[in-house]
């Protein structure tokens, strides 16, 4: 639910992960499918081209939450064209919730600059220095239950995805601005809390954001 302030294990939420495809060898002398791009100071050398992400399309089950969330103020809506006039305020409640939300909450679009990368919402922008972020990487469930233990939602969580706070038990707030179930950027920041996002093109954001 929107608002929604839960306690539950940070693998619960994260259900599924897509990683890097690779060909790397194991010690055993095994092919690896998986590797994650790898991380590396940023700061110096950085590109003068401005590259744009927008928020990545919703996982299934991220779609699913939101198409019921999305029924609720029809519902409301329905009972009051059948005279039920209690039901006015609490669908108008619902749709500036939700109006809100997307307003507010969930980021649209991910810019990276040559000096900062810029995060910008219908109703407001942030940028975070460029300098600052010390870390940058795909990660996957088991990576993020190991990084962050559990967790504690504060903000809307299901509607379009998760944006917000996420209280972890091993690193504080992270800032969560999530669109699907898989395929994370984390963003370690050098004096700031941490980030955890879904851009579109996941590999090519990080990439983009080494360089």
């Amino acid at each position: 639910m929107v608002g929604d302030l839960e306690w539950q294990a940070c693998f619960d939420w994260v259900l599924t992960t897509e990683t890097v495809m690779s060909s790397a060898k194991l010690p055993n002398g095994r092919t690896s499918k998986y590797q994650n791009i790898s991380r590396r100071h940023i700061g110096q050398g950085m590109s003068t081209t401005i590259k744009s992400f927008r928020l990545a399309r919703m996982s299934v089950l991220i779609l699913i939450l939101t198409l019921g969330l999305l029924a609720l103020p029809l519902v409301f809506l329905a009972n009051v064209v059948f005279g039920k006039w209690a039901y006015v305020a609490p669908a108008l409640l619902v749709v500036a919730i939700y109006f809100w939300v997307w307003l507010r909450f969930r980021p649209t679009l991910f810019v990276i600059r040559p000096d900062v990368l810029e995060v910008v919402w219908p109703l407001k922008r942030r940028q975070i220095r460029r300098d600052d972020i010390s870390d940058v990487r795909l990660i996957d469930r088991q990576e993020l239950r190991r990084e962050a233990g559990w967790c504690m939602r504060v903000g809307a969580g299901g509607l379009w995805g998760g944006f917000g706070w996420l209280w972890t038990q091993r690193r504080g707030i992270v800032q969560m601005y999530v669109s699907r179930t898989d395929r994370f950027v984390w963003i370690e920041r050098a004096s700031d809390r941490p980030w955890l996002i879904t851009p579109e093109q996941p590999e090519a954001f990080v990439r983009a954001l080494l360089s």
